[in-house]
């Protein structure tokens, strides 16, 4: 593509691990299609966005990265709380949520400076709608999540089924949606619950996508046909799925460098798993946010005991206490499950480890990155939700693909997990590692994997859509032009 006729587009996440992750892939994803793709970035971040597009970079693609500085003191935050990982209170949160708003004049900069022809920006920075508009050019919204969740969440926002029930644990079924699919008031966000300063940003979110050029999904077309088919109809959204984005690191090394640096050397994590019997291994992981009290830690603990199997379980490393001193650690684990488990305290190279044929389950909290990341290794799930759109991925994950099986927690809580006991913990390894329905699961979930690697080649449902929103984006600049 010559430069004259080189669509640019502005990539601008929310500052959370989650959200950055996909987004630099989408960038690179575009760019390799022949876009020119420009990553918004913090001062902080802008390192770690630069690592993950190094490859890409260097085989001539034409991708970069500039920044925005949060206007932290202004809102009465410390320097270094610069990303959602750092967020501790609701306070800190709502002054963080504060301080990002207050980037509309930088983005505004950038865009007078830099003249990108597209915004494709996250789903919680909705203010950007109307700066696109002011300079003329789409806005394309970043959902980090299902077709299936952000319909059905917006079915609960639209018709509030949740205040026709009697209690908190009452099922309702999610009305105008595919599926006879149910929840509880208890497994909604607390939006729903209360009105807070969240709903009005959540309203806000709902209300500017609407007034998008349309919305861009980190899922595939065949993974949820009947959703993205309603989504489509039902919402009247144009909407482009162009995922699973994960799939664009071809090589260990990129599969390796995405999100922050591993807390263990990605060789010695494969050679462990490498000794290890094909789907013998469960992965226990909860994403970037969700936090465990050490009581809950202990359980967790003595459940991989208990179940036998072999495992490896990702714990948030605690930079106040020394390792193999933490007190949720049963005396004496370490010692007697050196040949069964390996404990990352840390980062993993999450990607790498559920694509290894060792891995035969993965405990999770049901982000959608990670429940992604496991359809597209063909992996089944021990599902936990904590907060988010999380219970909605979860339905999705154990009524609809049928590639996974509930641990059983009913409570959206906002940091920390609600508690399971071990024996459940033990219950459920098992029940996706070794019981009947395991083989079943398995074979559902592999089948699932195929169709999301058949999706992003060449004339793949996912190929072909990105090819039609560029192609979408390219008369839109020469209309632009024009005027």
């Amino acid at each position: 593509m010559g430069e004259s006729h080189q669509v640019h587009i502005f990539f601008f996440p929310f500052m959370a691990s989650g959200h950055m992750i996909p987004m630099t892939e989408m960038a690179k994803l575009f760019a390799i299609r022949g876009c020119k793709s420009t990553l918004i970035a913090t001062p902080h971040d802008k390192p770690t966005f630069l690592k993950s597009i190094t490859k890409t970079k260097d085989a001539g693609f034409d991708i970069d990265v500039v920044t925005v500085t949060l206007p932290l003191k202004e809102v009465g935050l410390a320097e270094d709380c610069d990303n959602m990982n750092k967020i501790t209170t609701e306070e800190i949160r709502k002054q963080f949520y504060r301080a990002i708003r207050m980037l509309d004049q930088q983005l505004e900069r950038l865009i007078e400076k830099l003249a990108p022809n597209c915004l494709v920006s996250d789903m919680l920075l909705p203010w950007t709608t109307e700066i696109a508009a002011k300079w003329g050019i789409p806005r394309l919204v970043f959902h980090g999540t299902s077709a299936f969740s952000i319909a059905s969440i917006e079915s609960v926002r639209l018709y509030e089924p949740h205040k026709k029930v009697s209690c908190d644990s009452e099922p309702f079924v999610i009305p105008n949606f595919p599926g006879e699919i149910t929840m509880s008031r208890m497994q909604l966000a607390d939006v729903y619950r209360e009105e807070t300063e969240l709903t009005k940003l959540f309203n806000d979110m709902m209300e500017s996508e609407k007034r998008s050029f349309g919305v861009i999904m980190n899922s595939f077309y065949e993974l949820e046909p009947a959703y993205a088919d309603h989504y489509r109809t039902f919402l009247g959204r144009q909407s482009w799925f162009v995922g699973p984005l994960s799939l664009c690191n071809k090589e260990t090394e990129d599969k390796a460098h995405r999100g922050n640096q591993a807390s263990i050397d990605q060789h010695e994590c494969l050679k462990w798993l490498d000794s290890r019997q094909p789907n013998s291994v469960i992965y226990i992981c909860f994403g970037s946010m969700a936090n465990f009290n050490a009581a809950q830690l202990h359980e967790i603990a003595v459940g991989l005991e208990a179940s036998g199997q072999q495992f490896i379980w990702v714990v948030k490393k605690d930079p106040n206490v020394e390792e193999g001193k933490e007190e949720w650690l049963p005396d004496g684990y370490e010692s007697r499950i050196r040949n069964k488990g390996l404990i990352i305290r840390g980062w993993a190279p999450q990607v790498l480890i559920l694509d290894h044929e060792a891995i035969g389950g993965f405990v999770t909290h049901c982000g959608w990155n990670s429940t992604l990341e496991a359809i597209t290794a063909g992996v089944p799930m021990v599902t936990w939700p904590v907060a988010a759109e999380q219970f909605f991925n979860e339905k999705f994950v154990t009524q609809v693909l049928k590639v996974g099986v509930s641990i059983g927690v009913k409570q959206w809580v906002r940091l920390f997990g609600d508690s399971v006991k071990s024996e459940r913990v033990e219950d459920a390894v098992k029940r996706v590692l070794v019981s009947e329905e395991a083989e079943e699961m398995r074979r559902r979930a592999k089948a699932l994997a195929e169709m999301a690697r058949g999706a992003v080649e060449e004339g793949g449902s996912s190929w072909s859509d990105l090819g039609a929103l560029l192609q979408e984006l390219g008369q839109q600049r020469l209309a632009h032009n024009k005027i």
